[in-house]
């Protein structure tokens, strides 16, 4: 496959190790389950303040938190990705996994504040650092895994699966979510339900473990990572392309929050919500992936950086304006939609153009970096702005603002698609 190097600058030819799609599912499967339990705490944030924390701040302690644990996702992008690149991607994938089980387990199982005090408070923020240590290597790792097991053609689509996933995993979270905010009493979604959506994720713990172990090696002969000079205008580029996917991504996650705090609507609400976003990015991100195959990665995300732009104040105007389940869910779906034709091709972009032998780490301090200062802080930025301006629509302008700016960077990066040969 002919390859556009944006390190060297030059086109050069890699030789990818092929998979069948439904082999390479079965890291999807492992990203599913890591980004379920991840996102679950984003999704119960209102219950788990409540358990954790004094009632006064609770949400807005939660949410802090759930930053907290984007801090250690730089160190685990560096060390799970070099571990990548220098033992294999299956190595690096499966201890990425075995960390994140600890994790849930220890969320699910720790006592309230009421019972232990400050005790509470600090095991939530130390299992949280465990969580996003280990998501930080996932998604080198994971991606790198998928560029090279991808046919020639075809890496789009199979990096599509690294966001397809986690947005099934959004999916499922929000029915879980759903189910169980429309089962049980708030008192009893407070002090037990909100586990019992962590607890579900530890049943499929030795399913992804067996599966992970089960992969081939995509990086059969290790060599040694040779030095080599990344030049700085791509990874100031990398950084902003991924710091605008990750803002609209959690940005967008954030609307389970908003429909509770902000427009006062049940929780059932939220989480059909939620459902609503995890279904369309679950169909739209393959989707995606073959039209930026088809027609290359700049024509698409572009397209979806400019309708991004036209359409998110509106919709939460919408939302805010009139209000009903059937405003919030037509704007979720239509913001839910616009974020695969971004994120898939932006990071089959920065994929592409990394070096086999740099690829996971790059990846994953990148990606890390970029998610941890911007997405990990989107949602307490959002609800701080939202206090302080007394707006509703201040979660919109924040997303346009950093949208804009990733803009500007996937049209100045060179389009990385494989050179089409005769």
């Amino acid at each position: 496959m002919v390859l556009w190097d944006g390190i060297r600058g030059e086109a050069v030819l890699e030789e990818s190790f092929h998979l069948p799609l439904r082999k390479v599912a079965a890291v999807g499967i492992g990203n599913a389950l890591e980004f379920y339990d991840f996102l679950t705490y984003s999704f119960f944030a209102v219950q788990i303040g409540h358990s954790f924390f004094p009632e006064r701040h609770g949400l807005l302690y939660s949410l802090a938190v759930f930053g907290v644990g984007f801090l250690t996702r730089p160190l685990g992008g560096l060390v799970l990705g070099m571990m990548g690149d220098r033992v294999g991607r299956r190595p690096a994938m499966v201890l990425s996994f075995s960390l994140i089980g600890v994790a849930l387990l220890g969320i699910a199982l720790t006592p309230s504040y009421a019972q232990i005090g400050t005790a509470a408070p600090v095991l939530l923020v130390i299992f949280r650092l465990l969580q996003g240590f280990a998501l930080g290597g996932e998604v080198g790792a994971s991606t790198a895994f998928l560029v090279e097991a991808a046919p020639p053609g075809r890496r789009g689509l199979y990096v599509s699966i690294q966001y397809m996933t986690q947005d099934f995993a959004v999916l499922v979270a929000g029915i879980v979510g759903f189910v169980l905010s429309e089962t049980l009493t708030p008192d009893q979604l407070d002090s037990w339900g909100w586990r019992a959506a962590f607890l579900l994720g530890t049943a499929v713990i030795p399913m992804g473990f067996y599966l992970r172990r089960s992969l081939p090696e995509t990086l059969p002969e290790v060599e040694p990572v040779r030095r080599t000079r990344i030049p700085v205008r791509f990874v100031l580029l990398a950084l902003l392309m991924t710091m605008a996917t990750s803002t609209y991504i959690f940005g967008i996650d954030y609307i389970t929050t908003y429909v509770q705090d902000s427009l006062k609507m049940s929780s059932g609400a939220a989480f059909a919500a939620t459902v609503l976003v995890g279904l369309c990015a679950t169909i739209g991100d393959p989707v995606s992936g073959m039209l930026c195959d088809r027609f290359g990665r700049k024509p698409v995300m572009l397209t979806a950086a400019a309708v991004i732009l036209l359409v998110v104040t509106p919709s939460f105007l919408a939302m805010t304006r009139f209000g009903g389940i059937a405003v919030v869910l037509t704007a979720t779906a239509l913001l839910a939609s616009l974020q695969s034709l971004l994120v898939v091709p932006a990071l089959t972009t920065i994929a592409e153009t990394l070096p086999k032998t740099i690829r996971a780490g790059t990846i994953g301090v990148v990606y890390a970096v970029s998610t941890s200062i911007f997405g990990g802080s989107a949602q307490v930025v959002v609800k701080t702005l939202i206090d302080w301006t007394g707006n509703q629509l201040a979660p919109a302008w924040y997303i346009c603002g950093i949208v804009a700016l990733g803009g500007l960077a996937m049209l100045a990066v060179r389009e990385s698609a494989p050179v089409r040969t005769v």
